[in-house]
């Protein structure tokens, strides 16, 4: 898939067993330090194990678990996903 025309979306609309690539980070400075910490840089491929809707958000982010609470994955921006 061409991910350069693929919508843009947030983290916590993507479906568990779903892979995306971080477009960008729209939180403030101190957060984004922590989430580039854990490896969320743009351009990072995201793979997402666990997305029940609600409660936070399990994802693979090169080779590690991380668990995202739903304010920061809605605020993490991604693609390479097709909308249905």
């Amino acid at each position: 898939m061409d991910s350069t025309n693929s919508p843009i979306k947030p983290l916590s609309e993507i479906k568990t067993g779903d892979q995306v690539t971080l477009f960008s980070i729209k939180v403030g400075r101190e957060l984004t330090s922590r989430l580039t910490s854990l490896g969320l840089t743009p351009g990072t491929v995201i793979e997402v194990l666990q997305n029940f809707g609600r409660g936070p958000l399990i994802v693979n982010v090169r080779g590690t678990h991380v668990a995202l609470g739903r304010r920061e994955a809605a605020r993490l921006l991604v693609q390479g996903v097709e909308l249905q």
